[in-house]
């Protein structure tokens, strides 16, 4: 048996002035045949899970293409043409296989496009047909469409949130596969769609960790296949975006219906449970100050550049630098111009910059700051997250920056922290600090809930506040919960 694999993957900020273009994704990874084998061995992704999975059951795997963005704004003509073109040649040259397993996210949007999975999907039925299986893996915030559940055999989306079960999710596509080929599997599946959207929401807690319970529990029904609960997400501006549930069982259509409407009926019942306590910078610090075991760490959920953020938002940053504070760190503030200035004075330097702030206003002002150089690295470290361990991260040009009691990080490309691994590059054990301050919504969780004495939200003015009404939604099907009442369902 022979398999090709690919990953296109992207989740769209609708929102962000920041295009996304090819350069955004050669950033990340534009790869191609062996060099996907490669670049994904050993490694805790899709991408990882399908190679190992394949390896594991003496299937033959094949690699096509593979791109994935860090999240930024809609995805530029020019560079989904190249995406779905790189595609379609990939699985081409991978020439007869007997089953395709897609990596692909559920959220990305491309000018004119506002589903860019379920064309993507419908493309490749329509260079290989619809005999050959053909499994996706999504993540948990995709908007799933009419379009993507027709032309894919299998959804399968993530349970969890920090996505920890990315490698499994992989490794379940190949099962899959198999089992189409050998005609002992032959898969129904139905959505169930609410209209409501929720805040990106841990499923370490209540109430997703309570929806979550509830499909595991339909999947052990004999017939059922997977069942997954599938977020939304709530920055991407296009009709479909809203929750859904998403159930698949072996030749019962009827099985699966069940299993998503009853899903669905109970998020819908949990639905006010998902408003979030929201907190201000300076309430969030004025908490932890309090706390009387430490670290607290503070995530600054809305600049977090794994939503699309610029990831130099200095609204956190600013009311720490002005909170009269010691042992604390900061990390990360993206900007490449003052990383840059740190390398060109060299440790031991005093400078004067204006830090951050640098993509909008949206995000806050930039910060006048007279810093003191403590330390420099080439921001190249290996990931140890339970979610990609094993990947590779190089964010350029950075530096460790000492004010007002905060050691403050600066790199030179953008992305959310999902692990103490930029900290140690720096000479920082977060473990001694007794705030630790990070750009994130809930993948640093992950790595972060086991060594730190209580998490703490802060939420400011951004790109993923978790204040949804601060949006203006144009193109949203409406009424949606909570931007209007919805009585029912």
């Amino acid at each position: 048996m022979k398999i090709v694999i690919a990953e296109v993957m992207h989740e769209t900020n609708t929102f962000s002035n920041v295009p996304t273009t090819r350069e955004l994704f050669e950033l990340w990874e534009w790869a191609r045949g062996e060099e996907i084998l490669a670049n994904h061995s050993g490694v805790r992704d899709f991408l990882g899970g399908m190679i190992d999975g394949a390896r594991q059951r003496g299937i033959e795997v094949v690699g096509a293409f593979a791109a994935n963005a860090y999240p930024a704004g809609t995805i530029t003509k020019e560079t989904f043409d190249s995406l779905q073109d790189e595609l379609l040649s990939g699985i081409a040259e991978a020439g007869k296989v007997d089953a395709i397993c897609l990596s692909l996210h559920g959220a990305g949007v491309a000018e004119g496009i506002d589903d860019l999975e379920g064309v993507l999907l419908k493309a490749v039925r329509e260079r290989v047909g619809y005999e050959i299986p053909l499994i996706a893996t999504l993540d948990l915030h995709g908007n799933i469409t009419d379009q993507m559940i027709a032309e894919a055999d299998i959804l399968l989306g993530v349970h969890l949130y920090p996505h920890t079960d990315c490698y499994e999710r992989g490794l379940e596509a190949v099962e899959l596969a198999e089992r189409m080929v050998k005609g002992e599997l032959v898969p129904r599946m139905y959505r169930a769609k609410l209209p409501l959207i929720v805040p990106t929401s841990t499923t370490n807690l209540s109430p997703a960790k309570d929806i979550n319970e509830a499909c595991y529990r339909w999947e052990r029904e004999p017939g059922m296949i997977d069942c997954a609960f599938f977020h939304g997400f709530p920055y991407t501006d296009i009709p479909e975006l809203g929750v859904t549930v998403v159930a698949v069982a072996n030749h019962d259509e009827e099985l699966a219906k069940r299993a998503a409407e009853s899903v669905a009926e109970l998020i819908w019942k949990k639905r006010e449970e998902f408003e979030p306590q929201v907190l201000s910078p300076q309430e969030g610090l004025a908490l932890a100050k309090q706390a009387a075991a430490f670290p607290v760490v503070l995530n600054e959920t809305s600049d977090n550049p794994g939503g699309g953020t610029p990831g130099d938002g200095t609204y956190l940053l600013r009311a720490m630098l002005e909170a009269d504070l010691q042992d604390a760190c900061f990390g990360f503030i993206y900007d490449p111009e003052v990383a840059a200035l740190a390398h060109e004075k060299g440790v031991g330097a005093t400078i004067e910059v204006l830090l951050g702030g640098k993509t909008d206003r949206l995000h806050g002002e930039p910060i006048a700051l007279t810093a003191y150089v403590k330390a420099l690295t080439d921001g190249k470290f290996i990931t140890s997250s339970p979610m990609g361990k094993g990947s590779p991260v190089d964010l350029g040009k950075s530096v460790r920056l000492q004010a007002n009691g905060v050691d403050i990080l600066v790199c030179s490309v953008k992305t959310q922290v999902l692990d103490e691994q930029i900290f140690l590059l720096h000479g920082i054990d977060v473990t001694t600090y007794k705030i630790v301050a990070l750009k994130s919504s809930q993948h640093f969780r992950a790595s972060f809930e086991p060594i730190s004495a209580q998490i703490i939200t802060v939420d400011s003015p951004g790109l993923t506040t978790l204040r949804f009404q601060s949006f203006e939604y144009k193109r949203l099907q409406r009424p949606v919960y909570p931007l209007d009442p919805v009585a029912s369902v």
